[in-house]
């Protein structure tokens, strides 16, 4: 799996008269719509695992554009497929104490009992205004985490009256013009999410953002609570103070395959009891492909330019049959792009296109959009991570199984990183810190956490393992959750062992075409020599590192190449603090 890590930020495209239309001509002060309703407790179900609407539309620039909507999800097995076919619910706000949504029957004829959590605000100690405040939080989206921001932000509201909290959701790519912007002119958002390429480091060094050690009430308390390996330097902390936290963990992987049961019994296929090959994957395509005589297509991917469905499908294919690590292998510090298996998962990509069994057209879909058109019975298959169910309506069933498994030999374990996903970040301007401070202790709480897996059930997995069970039990999750577990171990990471290498993300730049890039330039035929052009990747990947690690020494930091190599990783195992200590 690719290390998701944080890479070097990008300029500013737009100009600011187009920023401003995007964000609706309202101005920077206006990026954020007011959250509406006012309910203080919200009782949510334990697995929601479908938005109404499949994909929900990007956000106004005067209305907040959060789902309301989460749905509930009846399982049937049958044959050792797992599929699911969600009745989508709508909680709708009102002056009520309790909004309500339906439970969740865990099996088809076999209602259960909802199981419920209730967002309720605690009093976290927070020295907050008394006056009448507008607050502002802008984050990437709309995404598995929307229906938990609308819960969360009623609650607020009706807890605290006087503070409005502006909050939107906006596309990743309006996030990586806008933020930069409004921190240019001093007007960012209280909390916001960094864009795509900045690194925390980075976002430290141009003080864009605040530490939260001195504005999260009972700080030290709060800060014990995290499980190990969340809280880390360089990349959660850093000069020893803690700048963020993970709303979720990062064991999980994008290159599930949800499938039509109907359209993949018809062809005589189930992937559940039986996991496809690269073989076999090729051969369903095909063969799918051929029983949709033009009506839907074996595959579907998102191909668009700006999306990185192609790098994550060739760096996870070629991690599990043996290229340790993904694009980078932790024990010899060496990139792995020009390894067999990479150089044969993208042949794999290349004989799917040339077989005619994916969806034409790809180039112009990101992958949020070809998950969504597999309700419209145009494809068989498509590859993504537990967030997919959330891009359809509840009419849709589906199956999920394991990505294909190499030919031959004993499949290896995908790799994730320390530290985990979803980071939102405090303002170093933000004329409200208590506030911010009071949001994210509650987010950053077993209690908080425990609302956040409840509300967005298998989409995403929770930072606390003691929050993981509100998910629920239905298959889909069930199914997905055991994958990550037999499937995905833990792997090293250079800033860890030494907190000085985290200086050489903040000097690294981002390298273009990079993995994701070159694949699809393989795939549209603007590159014809796959070997070469993984050979180019390769060597520009190795003099980028290489250089952003004299950067880094040159400004004092005590680190070098050998940094990135751990002698004692084991790829099938968890890397962990003992053999950190090893090391040494």
């Amino acid at each position: 799996m690719p290390a998701e890590r944080d890479r070097a930020p990008q300029p500013v495209t737009l100009s600011r008269r187009t920023t401003l239309r995007l964000l609706g001509g309202a101005g920077l002060t206006a990026l954020l719509a007011a959250c509406g309703g006012t309910t203080a407790t919200a009782t949510i179900p334990p697995a929601p695992t479908t938005a109404s609407g499949g994909a929900a539309s990007a956000a106004s620039s005067t209305t907040t554009a959060v789902s309301g909507t989460t749905a509930s999800q009846a399982t049937t097995s049958a044959g050792g497929t797992t599929t699911a076919a969600g009745q989508a619910t709508t909680a709708t706000a009102s002056s009520a104490a309790t909004t309500t949504h339906a439970g969740t029957p865990a099996a088809a004829g076999s209602p259960a009992a909802p199981v419920s959590t209730a967002i309720v605000i605690p009093d976290t100690g927070a020295k907050l205004p008394t006056e009448a405040v507008k607050f502002q939080v802008t984050v990437q989206g709309p995404g598995p985490r929307s229906p938990f921001y609308k819960a969360f932000f009623d609650a607020y509201k009706k807890a605290h009256p006087n503070i409005t909290v502006q909050f939107d959701e906006l596309p990743a790519a309006q996030v990586s013009q806008a933020i930069p912007l409004a921190i240019q002119n001093g007007a960012a958002p209280d909390i916001f999410w960094l864009p795509g390429g900045v690194t925390g480091g980075q976002a430290v060094q141009q003080n864009w953002i605040a530490p939260l050690d001195d504005v999260i009430p009972n700080f030290q308390q709060w800060k014990a609570a995290f499980p190990p390996g969340t809280l880390v330097e360089g990349i959660t902390m850093f000069n020893g103070k803690v700048y963020t936290f993970p709303l979720s963990s990062l064991q999980r992987y994008a290159t599930l395959i949800f499938y039509n049961p109907d359209f993949m019994k018809q062809a005589g296929y189930d992937p559940t009891s039986k996991p496809f090959t690269w073989d076999d994957f090729r051969a369903a395509c095909k063969k799918l492909t051929t029983q949709g005589a033009g009506k839907y297509y074996g595959l579907v991917l998102g191909g668009q330019s700006s999306d990185t469905t192609f790098g994550t499908f060739v760096s996870n294919f070629a991690e599990m049959a043996g290229a340790a690590g993904g694009e980078l292998n932790w024990k010899t510090g060496e990139y792995n792009y020009t390894s067999d298996q990479f150089q044969a998962a993208t042949d794999l990509l290349l004989a799917l296109k040339q077989d005619s069994s994916i969806l034409p057209g790809i180039l112009s879909l990101t992958q949020r959009d070809a998950t969504t058109r597999m309700e419209q019975g145009i494809a068989a298959m498509t590859l993504d991570g537990p967030w997919a169910p959330t891009r359809w309506t509840g009419n849709f069933q589906f199956g999920v199984a394991s990505q294909p498994l190499p030919n031959s030999g004993t499949p290896q374990p995908l790799s994730y990183t320390p530290g985990g996903g979803n980071y939102h970040w405090l303002y170093a301007k933000s004329k409200y810190p208590a506030v911010a401070g009071d949001i994210l202790s509650y987010w950053g709480s077993l209690q908080g956490q425990t609302a956040f897996q409840a509300i967005v059930g298998g989409a995403l997995q929770a930072t606390f393992p003691g929050a993981r069970q509100a998910a629920g039990n239905n298959a889909a999750t069930t199914t997905m959750n055991t994958l990550f577990d037999q499937q995905m171990r833990l792997a090293p990471d250079p800033r860890v062992r030494n907190p000085d290498a985290g200086q050489v993300y903040i000097e690294q730049k981002a390298i273009h075409p990079n993995l994701a890039e070159t694949i699809g330039g393989l795939f549209s035929g603007q590159l014809s020599d796959p070997k070469g052009a993984l050979k180019d990747l390769q060597d520009r990947a190795d003099k980028e590192l290489d250089r952003a690690i004299k950067a880094a020494q040159a400004k004092g930091a005590k680190v070098s190449r050998d940094d990135w190599k751990f002698a004692n990783w084991d790829p099938t195992k968890d890397y962990t603090d003992a053999d950190y200590k090893a090391l040494k």
